[in-house]
């Protein structure tokens, strides 16, 4: 029998529901330890208890959250140790895609992520002539932040491997909310320049990449991940 054209997957409100709610984790609009019912995602997304329902049984299956009652749950907290494993497998997952991303990027990838960091460096030199502790400064950090975070889905997806992607979707999902509060407390404080050198690794990873070096990628990248995660799990249990 002939191979049949795949059919496309319709998008159900299950999915957009599932993909709405992870992303209020990710960004930490839905906080760690937060509880939420079904009929309160429903009304705020504008959509009936099915699709909800649908997505937190997927969400918990990501581990993202975790079942209190028969129509509740809680956002997922995790401990110092389990953040700690998190991390390692998120720098050994991002290294390797930094690798297969050398070897493997077209030139409108390779695009895509030089016009990124492009931007992000734009919204820098406006953060450096913005007051510190403003609202704007808050802004324009988060901009940049969401710039890098998307940088880093370019790099993945440039991998050209789905499991590799997927996972690095789920381990990336774990520590979002650290990560976001890590970096607002440092780019004005005490360790601001090493928030900076953080920042300018982007552009050396990415000349890396254009450059076809896999094996300077992959190492690069595992250096960079392990800086940033060692950051935000010491800024997570700092108190």
């Amino acid at each position: 029998m002939p191979l049949l054209p795949q059919l496309p997957t319709p998008v159900t409100l299950g999915d957009q529901a599932y993909a709405a709610i992870r992303e209020a984790i990710v960004t930490g609009a839905l906080k760690r330890g937060e509880k939420v019912t079904e009929r309160g995602l429903a009304e705020s997304l504008s959509i009936s208890a099915t699709p909800v329902r649908e997505a937190l049984r997927r969400l918990e299956q990501d581990r993202l959250v975790e079942r209190t009652g028969p129509r509740s749950v809680r956002i997922a907290q995790f401990g110092k140790d389990e953040l700690r494993e998190f991390t390692m497998m998120e720098d050994v997952l991002r290294a390797l895609a930094a690798r297969l991303a050398a070897e493997k990027a077209t030139a409108s990838q390779r695009r895509e992520m030089s016009d990124c960091l492009d931007e992000a460096d734009s919204l820098r030199g406006r953060l450096r002539e913005t007051g510190p502790g403003t609202d704007a400064e808050r802004d324009l950090v988060l901009q940049i932040q969401d710039l890098m975070r998307h940088f880093h889905t370019l790099v993945d997806q440039a991998s050209g491997n789905a499991t590799l992607v997927q996972m690095l979707r789920t381990v990336d999902a774990f520590g979002s909310q650290e990560r976001r509060d890590s970096i607002l407390s440092e780019v004005r404080g005490e360790h601001a320049k090493v928030v900076d050198e953080r920042y300018r690794q982007h552009r050396v990873i990415y000349e890396a990449i254009a450059a076809g070096n896999g094996e300077r990628a992959e190492e690069l990248m595992r250096a960079h991940s392990h800086t940033s995660n060692i950051s935000r799990i010491a800024t997570r249990f700092s108190s």
